[in-house]
C-alpha cells in the first residue's frame, strides 16, 4: 500500500452501500467520472476518511519505449485484481470484484447468488452460480410480464423479504462475453419493494429435458440458498435463520429442464397454482 499511496492520484471518491465504506482512486480523473454505472444499486457519496476497500485504478498511457503503452491496471487494497491493455477488460473485473465484496461483507443483508422476479407480489428465486443459465430464465419470464429484481443476486433482509438488486442484465454471448442489456429493451420493469419468497426454483440445465418438476421440501430449498450463499462461511447461522423465516410460506420445485424458452409460462403457473 505505501508504493501505491505514493503513485500521482488525479481524482478519487468514497461512498457507502449496504453498509460498506468504499474508495476508489485514479491517476485519471475522466476514468473516475465514468464509474458511477458500475457501482452498486443504492449507493451514496460518502466523506469518511476510514474505508473498509480501497480500490486503485491506473490507466496505462505511453511507456517509455516509442510505441509501447505501459498496461491498465487495478489494486483492491494492496492486491492487484486486473492486467491488461484493454481498459474495458480491466474496469469489468473491477465491477464482479467491487460487487461480490460488498455482498460479502453487508450488514443486515444476506446475498444469494440466484436470479429473482416478481409475479403476483411473491418473489420467484432461482438459485446458481454464473453459467448456470439463471439469466436466461429471468430474461423469459420478464417478457412474460414478470416484474425484474436481479439477475445476479437475491437480496435477504433480516425478515426474509427480498429486496430489488437493479442492475442491468447481463446476457452471456456464445463466446461467455458479456452484454449489458436494458430492461426496457425487453419491455420489463423494476421492482422497487421487499416482497416476500413464493418459489424457490432448483433447476439445471439438460439438453432436450421437459420440465417437470417434483415439490420439495422447504429444507431442500434452504439448502439450495445456503450453498449459493455469498457469506454463507461468515454468516452461517444468520444465514440459516433468515432463510427459515423466508421459506417458511414458499414452494420449492426441483427438476432439470431445457431451453429457458417457454419455461416461463409453467414457472408462473406453478406459483398461482400454490398460492391460490
Amino acid at each position: 500500500m505505501e508504493k501505491l499511496d505514493r503513485l500521482g492520484w488525479a481524482a478519487g471518491f468514497s461512498f457507502s452501500t449496504y453498509g460498506v465504506r468504499i474508495g476508489v482512486r485514479s491517476n485519471d480523473a475522466s476514468l473516475v467520472e465514468g464509474l458511477e454505472p458500475l457501482l452498486p444499486p443504492g449507493w451514496k457519496p460518502a466523506t469518511s476518511p476510514t474505508v473498509d476497500r480501497l480500490y486503485s485504478l491506473l490507466a496505462g498511457g505511453p511507456g517509455a519505449r516509442p510505441g509501447v503503452s505501459s498496461l491498465n491496471l487495478a489494486y483492491a487494497d494492496e492486491t492487484r485484481i486486473a492486467r491488461a491493455r484493454n481498459i474495458g477488460a480491466v474496469l469489468e473485473t473491477f465491477e464482479s470484484d467491487l460487487q461480490l465484496y460488498v455482498a460479502q461483507s453487508a450488514r443486515n443483508r444476506i446475498f444469494v447468488h440466484a436470479g429473482v422476479v416478481e409475479w403476483s407480489n411473491k418473489a420467484i428465486i432461482i438459485p446458481g452460480r454464473s453459467f448456470s443459465g439463471k439469466t436466461s430464465l429471468v430474461v423469459e419470464l420478464v417478457r412474460a410480464g414478470a416484474t425484474f429484481y436481479s439477475d445476479e443476486y437475491a437480496v435477504f433482509d433480516q425478515k426474509g423479504l427480498v429486496h430489488p438488486y437493479p442492475k442491468p442484465l447481463a446476457i452471456r454471448d456464445l463466446s461467455g462475453s458479456q452484454r449489458k442489456c436494458p430492461l426496457e429493451s425487453l419491455g420489463g420493469s423494476c421492482g422497487r419493494r421487499p416482497i416476500p419468497v413464493g418459489v424457490v426454483v432448483i433447476t439445471s440445465f439438460k439438453a432436450s429435458a421437459s420440465w417437470r418438476p417434483r415439490t420439495a421440501s422447504p429444507g431442500q430449498g434452504i439448502l439450495a440458498l445456503l450453498s449459493n450463499t455469498v457469506a454463507a462461511r461468515r454468516k452461517p447461522q444468520i444465514s440459516l435463520d433468515v432463510f427459515e423465516r423466508s421459506l417458511g410460506q414458499a414452494s420449492v420445485l426441483i427438476g432439470s429442464r431445457g431451453e429457458a424458452r417457454g419455461m416461463a409460462g409453467p414457472i408462473l403457473g406453478a406459483l398461482d397454482a400454490a398460492h391460490k
